[in-house]
């Protein structure tokens, strides 16, 4: 078999495409349809722990991985082959097929496209042998002509796959006729034979009010505007932009926990506290200054793709202090990943991985980094917890690990008495008042059996989200843009 493929395009970064294309995905399967989805290159610090071509894990960016699910399909590293980690303003880690390529990493970025499109075709190939639809996700905009040239994940790969190509404008932010004819424009007249519609998104208001300008734009360009997606606010689903997006908090009727998320710049897998969001009394905020954590109930420090320097910003904000006057206070501190070796004593880097740094000095460990990159699925079962976060005791969780840190008891601290108590062997700790908990398993909220121990609560579900963003497809848009012949 050799799958059809349909391919979304955005206007500019944030413009739905991620949204959009695991919308599809959902309404595809559900037309009987085997689905993947396909984007050839993602810049994300948030990446999901999938299946890899040599019989082990890998990585690829959530959105892949979501979109897989929508698709009913396994998520393997050949839905998302290249990966890029952002570490600082100039500089990626590359993940290709999964795995972590130093000569990747430390090419010139204009250099690497040569030789990662082999893999990008490859991949694109061996999925569309394996299925009736592939569903392709672009990036940014195909237009950016300073970079067509060297392009591997927009009109190259609809090019290479003759794709029907939907082109999506977040008409929420102004300009959207503007954004839709000016990258219809600057591509040139066989890229822009591969669009068949156009997409506004999160649109407000009556749709009535929109005329003459659809048909004004098909008059110049010839291609009708297929569907028009209002605002979806708190639709449900992970989101790789937009996810601090203040407005949707969550939290409906009275509020019992307040959330307040570390947001500092390499923050790395935040899509994994989107469940909090669904929880009814949980308000989520983000904090950026110790302003932004008072009167929280938890404190949560997240993954990072850059602990030492994360920590460093941490500290510039005066965050330091606020996060511990909160725990000397009894407040719940909870670290994950990076967070967990933010809370010990020490980073230690003798490879050169992320860099050696004091920690906050909640926990008694010490974080050693080393080059080999720990990538695993992990299913397992909390120990004996205490204090306010007793409530996950004996419970089982599934999970994924990513990180380059070791961490361990301080070997000083450990000698005179002062250990942290271990809740999951070389995985997960405690402080001894039982408030600090800091461990390396990302997805723990995504798991409801945790989300049921620590609030009694049910959560929305992704395959109800799912479902939702499907029927959504069915009644915005125009069926012949989504025919595949």
């Amino acid at each position: 078999m050799t799958a059809r493929c349909i391919m979304v395009l955005g206007t500019t970064s944030g413009a739905g495409k991620s949204w959009l294309t695991t919308a599809l995905c959902r309404w595809y399967s559900n037309q009987g349809l085997r689905v993947a989805p396909f984007k050839a290159q993602n810049m994300s610090n948030n990446a999901r722990v999938v299946s890899a071509t040599d019989g082990g894990y890998g990585e690829i960016g959530s959105a892949q991985y979501f979109q897989a699910l929508a698709a009913r399909a396994i998520p393997d590293v050949r839905m998302n082959p290249l990966l890029l980690k952002p570490e600082a303003d100039t500089h990626s880690q590359v993940v290709l097929l999964g795995k972590v390529n130093k000569e990747l990493t430390d090419l010139p970025w204009r250099g690497r496209s040569a030789k990662v499109w082999p893999q990008i075709a490859q991949s694109l190939d061996a999925l569309r042998a394996e299925n009736d639809v592939i569903v392709i996700e672009g990036a940014g905009s195909p237009a950016e002509i300073n970079l067509h040239a060297s392009d591997v994940v927009n009109m190259r790969v609809a090019r290479y796959a003759n794709a029907r190509c939907l082109l999506v404008s977040d008409i929420d932010r102004g300009g959207a006729f503007a954004h839709l004819y000016g990258t219809w424009a600057l591509l040139p007249e066989d890229e822009q034979a591969l669009i068949k519609g156009f997409v506004l998104n999160k649109f407000r208001g009556d749709a009535k009010l929109l005329a003459p300008a659809p048909q004004m734009l098909f008059e110049r360009t010839g291609i009708p505007v297929a569907a028009t997606i209002p605002m979806q606010w708190n639709h449900g689903l992970p989101e790789e932009d937009g996810v601090f997006d203040d407005r949707a908090q969550g939290s409906q009727g009275a509020v019992h926990t307040r959330v307040a998320v570390v947001a500092y710049p390499r923050i790395s897998n935040l899509d994994e506290f989107q469940p909090l969001k669904n929880v009814s009394g949980v308000r989520l905020n983000w904090a950026r200054s110790p302003a932004d954590v008072e009167g929280a109930d938890w404190i949560v420090l997240p993954g990072s793709k850059s602990t030492a320097a994360d920590l460093a910003w941490l500290r510039a904000q005066g965050l330091d202090a606020a996060i511990a006057a909160h725990a000397a206070k009894g407040g719940m501190v909870l670290g994950v990943c990076g967070g967990l070796q933010m809370l010990g004593e020490a980073l230690v880097d003798t490879e050169g991985v992320d860099g050696n740094a004091a920690g906050l000095g909640l926990l008694p460990l010490v974080t050693s980094f080393e080059a080999t990159k720990t990538v695993q699925l992990t299913d397992t079962r909390f120990g004996e917890v205490t204090g306010g976060w007793r409530a996950l005791s004996g419970v089982e969780v599934r999970g994924y690990e990513i990180h380059h840190g070791q961490t361990a008891q301080h070997p000083a601290m450990a000698a005179a008495g002062d250990n942290a108590r271990v809740v999951i062997p070389g995985m997960a700790w405690q402080n001894g008042a039982g408030n600090v908990l800091g461990l390396y398993l990302h997805g723990m909220f995504e798991d409801g059996k945790v989300l049921q121990a620590l609030f009694g609560a049910d959560t929305l579900t992704l395959e109800t989200v799912f479902e939702r963003m499907a029927l959504g497809v069915g009644e915005w848009f125009d069926p012949a843009a989504l025919a595949l012949d």
